[in-house]
């Protein structure tokens, strides 16, 4: 029996005997699931594509030949066999292997794509440059999953590759029938389908595509004879593969949930711990479409993961999953809107990126009622660049009418969530954090539309706290009071438009500062900014939030880590910026905060 071990890249893989590739597989599936309980990840998708990896590296010569895999949360099994086993137990901390296709790691990653449902085009591009520069010694293959074919810029894809016989391209179907859950919608059923030969000819022949299967994917010789009598076309191809997510983990094969899409390292299973963000969210709007009839909610595919799982249970007929489509989710929510309905869209925050024409021109354009909830905001941390939700601040400051909350706990979660339903005149949205929602945190005056989360003896200092920052900035307070600085901390739970209270009560500080795990460029600093600039308050405005790069993946202590983002640092920082000669104590000097 070959030894995982012994297997350094896919010339080695190649050399095995057809017996020997079979019995790697087993091996695989036990490696996935020790790194997978260690470290957290994507388990599912993984497991159920050991054997299409290793046929695809076996036919195929990457990185010659490129291979491209769609969403790219399935690459653990194409890392293993690229010479990455030693550095498995790594995955997705810090300073380790990334859980998605990453050109620094490796020459076999091509590109990183990480959301879902491009590699079609990234297919299309590089089989172009290849007719361009005469390179037709090479393959362009693309693996793409069901539940990313639902996906509109796919079907974009599809449309030019069908074009163009000429070039090719050997798209490899990896049919599970999920995403994280089954599979919705029309492409779903037709791929049904073909697994059962229903149909005497497959919607990809009429696009122009060849097409080879089904294929029993987790046959390797099967689907290494499919893939060679792909190339064998030389034109776009679908080979579609039948395979099964959470295959060979007996615990994650029944579960009909998700599969085991995504699992938490064990040391982050912590029993009896506060609810989560998503939790609070899910329960809190159930009970308001208990009251409110017109209340629709819609996911992009992923129900369970934004909490709308008691809403579907509750009301399953107000619940719209249109797929790996957020295009589509956002104007289906003007639409709804514009019959009178009040649409809830929930999305992960670095998802409404792929959305943000549709926000701008067909809701706030209408000024439609729609609201958005945005999950997994901020620094998110282990699933890397991609993934931190550090756009969504930024991108919705630049759209006219629209309200913007960053809750800083459960509480106020549920207070905004309710205020934004109840408005009918523009969008709104939401944001908040992974993870737990902690201790809620109690305002000690009221503002206007400011919380006042703090009172120090001296006004110094005036800290605007955006969201989930709220405890950093409470023990920044209270670090610089030890140091003789009066710092005021505040929450402007509706962070767009900038509450007019905050710059009036500017005007009593030497110094004002925001503080976001955002990017720093067009966010909520920005904005308070500007606005003390418009209102000639001359008072200085520092702003705290992520650097404008991509940020490498690491647990979200550690992110905030590197960019500043914790007390002490911004301790320090904010003592440094105080204007000279203020009236504070001698003994409030930046070497004095380094202690502790």
């Amino acid at each position: 029996m070959p030894r995982l071990d012994e297997i350094r890249g896919p010339e080695d893989l190649r050399a095995l005997s057809a017996r020997a590739a079979r019995e790697l597989a087993p091996q695989i599936r036990r490696l996935l699931v020790d790194t997978c309980n260690a470290n957290g990840g994507h388990l599912g998708p993984n497991l159920g594509v050991v054997e299409l990896t290793i046929a695809l590296h076996r036919v195929f010569d990457s990185p010659r030949d490129r291979i491209l895999w769609d969403t790219g949360h399935q690459s653990y099994v194409h890392k293993i066999l690229t010479g990455r086993t030693g550095s498995l137990a790594t995955l997705r901390r810090t300073g380790g292997l990334s859980g998605y296709p990453c050109r620094a790691e490796s020459e076999h990653d091509i590109v990183e794509n990480s959301h879902a449902s491009t590699s079609l085009s990234w297919a299309d591009g590089l089989a172009r440059a290849n007719a361009l520069l005469g390179q037709d010694d090479r393959a362009v293959v693309a693996v793409i999953g069901d539940g990313a074919l639902t996906g509109g810029m796919a079907w974009e894809a599809l449309n030019n590759i069908g074009a163009a016989p000429e070039r090719p391209v050997v798209v490899v179907l990896n049919d599970n029938g999920r995403s994280y859950a089954p599979t919705v919608g029309a492409v779903a059923g037709h791929l049904a389908a073909l697994r059962a030969d229903d149909i005497p000819r497959s919607l990809f022949e009429n696009l122009g595509l060849a097409y080879v299967g089904p294929v029993d994917g987790h046959n390797i010789e099967a689907v290494e004879t499919a893939l060679r009598a792909a190339v064998s076309h030389r034109r776009p191809v679908v080979v579609h593969c039948v395979t099964e997510k959470g295959r060979g983990h007996l615990p994650a094969e029944l579960d009909e949930a998700d599969r085991f899409h995504a699992v938490r390292a064990a040391s982050a299973r912590k029993p009896g711990a506060a609810p989560t963000w998503t939790s609070v969210f899910g329960a809190e709007l159930a009970d308001l479409a208990d009251i409110r009839p017109d209340v629709v909610a819609i996911t992009a595919a992923m129900l369970e993961p934004t909490g709308l799982g008691e809403f579907a249970r509750r009301h399953p007929g107000r619940v719209i999953d249109v797929g790996i489509a957020e295009q589509h989710a956002v104007t289906t929510a003007a639409g709804l809107a514009l019959g009178g309905a009040h649409p809830v869209v929930a999305l992960y925050a670095t998802f409404l990126n792929r959305a943000f024409d549709q926000l701008l021109m067909d809701v706030a354009l209408h000024r439609a009622p729609v609201t958005f909830v945005l999950d997994r905001a901020g620094v998110t941390g282990d699933d890397g660049p991609s993934h931190n939700g550090m756009w969504d601040l930024s991108l919705l400051n630049l759209v006219p009418g629209l309200r913007l909350a960053a809750p800083r706990d459960g509480a106020t979660l549920c207070r905004a969530l309710r205020e934004a339903v109840a408005h009918d005149d523009g969008p709104t949205a939401l944001r908040f954090p992974k993870g737990s929602s902690g201790t809620d945190v109690p305002a000690v005056d009221v503002c206007g539309d400011l919380d006042v989360l703090y009172r120090g003896e001296r006004p110094d200092i005036l800290l605007v706290s955006v969201g989930a920052m709220a405890a950093t900035c409470l023990d920044v307070a209270e670090r610089l009071a030890e140091q003789g600085v009066g710092v005021t901390v505040v929450d402007p739970r509706w962070v767009k438009p900038v509450p007019p209270e905050l710059t009036g009560l500017a005007l009593d500080h030497l110094l004002v500062a925001t503080v976001e795990d955002s990017g720093r460029a067009g966010g909520v600093g920005a904005s308070v900014a500007q606005a003390l600039s418009d209102a000639g308050s001359g008072v200085p405005a520092h702003v705290f939030g992520i650097p404008q790069r991509f940020l490498d993946h690491g647990s979200r202590p550690d992110v905030l880590e590197a960019c500043g983002l914790t007390p002490h640092h911004l301790a320090q920082a904010l003592l440094e910026a105080l204007p000279p000669g203020r009236p504070v104590g001698e003994e409030a000097t930046v070497a004095s905060l380094a202690v502790g």
